[in-house]
């Protein structure tokens, strides 16, 4: 974890695109998109139904390497409203034993609006903690802090005649959109105009390793 210092608070990015926030024990992610895989098999397209099961793992090994006491998932963390219905016995207890020990808070997203709850925790469509907004995506006019993720950001370099991609934030003094946790999501380069028109100018794409900060210059 390197530190990230956001909205006047003071935060912990990690590489597989988590942040942990000290002062409240809170660990914060976005689009975990779980049964996704379900999903596409529901239209024809057959995927591995193991990606659900793969993001709670890792989730829950970052909250026992944190122990955090609360989460915050911003947004899209099930691929469709239903997706928490069709979860596998196995994701579904691993699930239900994190929500029941963490005050556990489900940002609503694009993709699962109308998410009732079947899991546990706490659903809202955005909320105000601490001064900081947490929504899923970024709201070009709002100037109060804002976190959110929605975009599923990357950095997409060459590095000595290879082509590299890594998750990463994309940050201005008043934005930070989270990249997406979940193990079945794509991403979209730092660079779209889709993520600049959202944060606007002078924005930076910051690639969390285990030891540092790497900090690249977004093109607006």
């Amino acid at each position: 974890m390197v530190p990230l210092s956001f909205g006047g608070h003071d935060f912990q990015a990690l590489a597989d695109g988590a942040l942990y926030w000290p002062a409240r024990r809170a660990l914060l992610v976005a689009d975990l998109h779980f049964e996704k895989g379900s999903w596409f098999a529901s239209k024809g397209q057959m995927l591995p139904p193991y990606d659900s099961l793969a993001t709670l793992t890792a989730l829950s090994a970052l909250v026992d390497r944190t122990q955090a006491a609360e989460l915050w998932c911003l947004g899209d963390s099930f691929h469709d409203s239903a997706g928490c219905e069709r979860l596998p016995a196995d994701a579904r207890a691993l699930l239900t034993r994190l929500t029941a020990r963490l005050d556990w808070r489900w940002i609503t997203g694009n993709h699962d609006s109308m998410l009732v709850d079947h899991c546990g925790g706490t659903i809202v469509e955005e909320a105000e903690v601490d001064g900081l907004i947490l929504r899923h995506e970024a709201e070009p006019g709002e100037r109060r802090p804002e976190l959110s993720g929605h975009f599923h950001p990357k950095l997409r370099i060459n590095v000595r005649g290879r082509h590299v991609a890594r998750r990463c934030f994309v940050a201005t003094a008043t934005k930070l959109i989270l990249p997406a946790f979940g193990a079945l999501t794509g991403g979209l380069d730092a660079h779209h105009p889709e993520i600049v028109r959202a944060v606007g100018r002078g924005a930076e794409a910051l690639v969390a390793l285990e030891d540092r900060l790497l900090r690249f210059p977004v093109a607006a």
